[in-house]
C-alpha cells in the first residue's frame, strides 16, 4: 500500500473516533509482531530505539538518519501507519522543517515534535526542561507547514507537566492546536484525575495519552480511557520491556542448565522464520530462479 493511501486511512481512523491501543516497536521484527497480532498502528519510540539500537538511556543519544533509517524499515516490514516520536525535532524551527520531511520520505503517518530542550530526557525521568513558549510554538508551526501530504499528522506533545504544573502544560497544548497540531499529548500526568481533566480540557482535538509501565502515569484500563475520549492510548515499550524479560529468562536458563532446545523459553524457529516472512522469499526465489525446471 502506497504511504499516501495508509495515511489518509489513519487520518479517517482517527476521525472516525474511538480510542486505538498503540504499542511501540523499536524495531522491524517487533512491528511484524505487532501487525501479526491485529494493531492498528505502530509507534517508533525514541527511547525503544535507543535502548535497543545503542544500549543506551534515553538521553537525546539518537540522530534524525537513525530514525529515518529505522521508520524506513518499518514501513518495509509492514502497511500498519507508524508514529515517529521525533524528540524536539533535532534543533530550532528550520530544522523541525527538515525532519519533517525526511521522516514524511522515510514512512511516517504521523510525526511527534516535543517542547524539551536539546538534548531532551525520557518523560518519565526527572531533570527535564522545556523551552520558552514562542520557541515550543515555532517547532510545531514549521512541522505543520512543512509536510507535503495533507493527511500526515502532527503530534504536538509538551513536557510542561513536571516544570511547569499541569495547568501550563495543558495551556500550551491548546497553544500548539492553534499552531496546527493534529494530536496533543500531555506526558506524565500523575493522577488519574490529571488523566481525566486531559480530553475534558482539549475538546474537540484528538488526544494521546502514554502509559509507561513503571512511570509517573497511573496505568489505567483502556475502556476507561475511550470513554474519556481519549483517541490513542500508548504504550511505548511493553514490546521492549517483554523482550528483555524473555532475554533474561532464556540466556538465564541456557547458563543454568547449559543447554537450550525448542521446549525452553523461546519461540520455535518456524515461528520465528514465519514472523520475518521467510516464505514470502522462498516464493521470490522460486520466481526469479535462473535455473530451468
Amino acid at each position: 500500500m502506497l504511504n499516501h493511501e495508509i495515511n489518509r486511512a489513519f487520518r479517517a481512523r482517527l476521525k472516525k473516533g474511538g480510542a486505538l491501543l498503540l504499542p511501540g516497536a523499536a524495531n522491524a521484527l517487533a512491528a511484524r509482531i505487532i501487525a501479526d497480532l491485529g494493531f492498528e498502528a505502530i509507534y517508533l519510540s525514541g527511547a525503544g530505539l535507543t535502548n535497543t539500537y545503542l544500549g543506551m538511556p534515553d538521553l537525546g543519544f539518537v540522530s534524525l538518519p537513525e530514525i529515518a533509517q529505522h521508520t524506513a524499515t518499518i514501513r518495509d516490514a509492514t502497511d500498519l501507519p507508524i508514529v515517529v516520536d521525533a524528540d524536539t525535532g533535532f534543533g530550532n524551527a528550520l530544522n523541525v522543517r527538515h525532519t519533517v520531511r525526511t521522516l514524511e520520505r522515510a514512512g511516517a503517518s504521523a510525526i511527534q515534535i516535543e517542547d524539551q530542550v536539546s538534548p531532551k530526557r525520557c518523560g518519565h525521568f526527572s531533570g527535564k526542561d522545556v523551552v520558552d513558549l514562542a520557541e515550543a510554538r515555532s517547532r510545531i508551526k514549521a512541522a505543520a507547514d512543512a509536510r507535503q501530504d495533507e493527511n500526515l499528522l502532527i503530534v504536538a506533545r509538551t513536557d510542561a507537566r513536571a516544570t511547569l504544573g499541569f495547568d501550563a502544560a495543558i495551556e500550551r497544548a491548546q497553544a500548539f492546536i492553534e499552531d496546527g497540531a493534529d494530536i496533543t499529548f500531555v506526558e506524565a500526568p500523575e493522577s488519574t484525575d490529571e488523566i481525566r481533566a486531559i480530553p475534558a480540557r482539549l475538546k474537540g482535538t484528538p488526544q494521546l495519552v502514554n502509559l509507561v509501565v513503571g512511570g509517573r502515569t497511573p496505568i489505567m484500563d483502556f475502556d476507561e480511557l475511550n470513554a474519556m475520549g481519549f483517541s490513542l492510548v500508548l504504550y511505548a515499550n511493553v514490546a521492549l520491556q517483554g523482550a528483555v524479560y524473555g532475554m533474561q529468562a532464556a540466556l538465564g536458563k541456557l547458563k543454568a542448565d547449559g543447554k537450550l532446545d525448542e521446549s525452553g523459553p523461546v519461540a520455535g524457529f518456524k515461528e520465528r522464520q514465519r514472523l520475518v516472512a521467510k516464505p514470502f522469499f522462498d516464493e521470490l526465489e522460486r520466481r526469479y530462479s535462473t535455473e530451468k525446471a
